[in-house]
């Protein structure tokens, strides 16, 4: 009796000291999210209000000159300084402190909306101007991005790195969904200054934020080396991808399709609002089928295994998409089975 008792003492114990420690473990998975939560939340508000103000902007532009190479150069405008500088972001992010990296750039972009919002209400907006804004905001966000990705993977577990990314596509379709809508709407009952203010509040939410609540942690490198020559550290990016030949195989090809994909992007809105019968809400309503696709295209990915040849399963899904993309240009007339084919391209 004596000796049941015991094992079944000691039964007791174990399995009270197995709950308690899965119950702390799961404590600490989800508090080890808790930071990176709260700064993907705020950032893709952010980017919610940035990509509404310049989905309006698109329309606005139209509006005023009824030109698609006028609407297409906002596109150029911000990728193209954003392509040049990527080059050397990278260098520069690793130097600098991500905190104050990213502060530095959400404040200037706000800087750039305050701008139009003062030229738009003073009536002294200009073309122009949207270009050189597009430039800075384009300048910025090549130095932001690389400091938000170290940033991201600061804050988390490796552990996680998988569930980070898998939120981090979710947001960007999310937001990829929601502005084409919320834009069109806010704009057709509000007007561009309530969007404008929007996007100021959404950069107020997401400064405090990181400002106040968030603490990014320094990396080791950072702190146990003194950092190398700024060109030294450049030409090691591009002796790594000599010496890696896939690697820039990829890129390049990738880069290729891209600039041919861009030209289809930049002429798109200017087709669907210069048609008959089109408007910002035929706009908003194929931008929002092809944030849908992306969405579902995420959560397949995501849930499918492995392919064998992801040569062969990036080479297939670069030109369906092209094709569908194609095939949709005889559809503009008709704009329901136009916006399917998007669907199915996105």
């Amino acid at each position: 009796m004596e000796d049941n008792s015991s094992n079944w003492a000691l039964h007791f114990y174990q399995e009270n000291n197995d709950k308690k420690e899965q119950s702390q473990h799961e404590k600490t998975f989800l508090w080890g999210l808790g930071p990176f939560i709260t700064l993907w939340s705020t950032q893709a508000l952010s980017t919610l209000g940035s990509s509404m103000t310049s989905f309006a902007l698109v329309i606005w532009t139209y509006q005023q000159q009824g030109s698609a190479l006028t609407t297409a150069l906002l596109s150029v405008c911000s990728y193209a300084p954003y392509v040049v500088l990527s080059i050397f972001a990278g260098v520069v992010s690793d130097r600098w402190n991500k905190k104050y990296t990213m502060l530095a750039c959400d404040t200037l972009a706000a800087v750039t909306t305050c701008t139009v919002w003062i030229l738009l209400a003073t009536g002294n907006l200009k073309i122009w101007h949207l270009y050189l804004l597009n430039a800075v905001n384009g300048m910025m966000n090549s130095v932001q991005q690389p400091a938000s990705e170290v940033a991201v993977s600061l804050l988390a577990p490796k552990e996680q790195y998988q569930r980070i990314g898998g939120l981090q596509a979710f947001s960007r379709s999310l937001v990829t969904i929601l502005t084409p809508v919320l834009a069109t709407a806010v704009l057709t009952l509000a007007g561009m200054n309530a969007i404008l203010l929007f996007d100021l509040m959404s950069f107020a939410i997401a400064f405090l934020t990181l400002a106040v609540c968030i603490s990014i942690p320094h990396t080791s490198q950072g702190e146990k080396t003194t950092p190398e020559p700024f060109w030294q550290a450049a030409k090691k990016g591009f002796h790594f991808l000599q010496e890696n030949r896939g690697i820039l195989d990829l890129i390049l090809f990738l880069a290729g399709i891209n600039l041919i994909a861009s030209v289809y992007e930049a002429a798109l809105p200017a087709m669907l609002l210069s048609r008959t019968g089109g408007s910002s809400t035929a706009l908003g309503m194929v931008s929002t089928f092809t944030g849908i696709a992306t969405f579902v295209g995420s959560i397949a990915a995501s849930l499918l295994p492995a392919p064998k040849s992801r040569t062969r399963v990036i080479c297939n899904t670069l030109l369906f998409p092209c094709a569908q993309r194609t095939f949709s240009l005889h559809l503009e007339k008709a704009f329901p089975f136009g916006a399917l084919a998007l669907f199915s391209a996105g």
